[in-house]
């Protein structure tokens, strides 16, 4: 035990011999090309360069016969499932608190607001940019509006996995 505490009190004295200083601080013009891309080109600003125009995102693939219980579960999945935290917390819990009470057509309008960039709901819902018109004929939209300003200044949590 005794030789494990000395060896760690030296290897931060051995670590800066292993790398030269020189190896740290290299100058951007010094820089491969193949590193260019760390600084981003002009031509990021452009969505439009993403992909080519060719290029066309299939839309997603819904069952054809999915029953009402099978859509509320993947749903429930979905809000939870989002990629950021901001729009999972107030997706997750509008699913838990409201989704058992939609109808059918709610539930359909629903799964397709879902397919939207999970920044752009985050900013639609809580009116940080205006929504498009498909968005806001929505009528769950308007719910979930009405959820994320949490009138009743509730401290929200992710729903328990069941």
């Amino acid at each position: 035990m005794l030789l494990l505490i000395r060896s760690l009190r030296l290897a931060p004295r051995r670590l800066p011999s292993l790398l030269p200083l020189r190896a740290y601080s290299t100058p951007s013009s010094s820089l491969p090309r193949s590193a260019e891309w760390a600084r981003g080109a002009p031509s990021d600003a452009d969505p439009s360069t993403y992909l080519p125009a060719d290029i066309k995102i299939p839309p997603p693939v819904r069952p054809a016969n999915e029953s009402v219980t099978i859509k509320r579960a993947r749903l429930v999945y979905a809000s939870r499932k989002r990629g950021i935290l901001e729009t999972d917390l107030i997706l997750s819990t509008f699913a838990r608190d409201h989704l058992a009470a939609l109808s059918e057509a709610e539930l359909n309008e629903y799964d397709v607001l879902l397919e939207e960039n999970d920044w752009d709901i985050y900013y639609w819902v809580t009116e940080g940019r205006p929504a498009p018109t498909k968005v806001t004929d929505m009528t769950v939209f308007h719910k979930i509006v009405l959820h994320a300003k949490n009138t009743g200044r509730q401290i929200l949590r992710m729903p328990d996995l069941a």
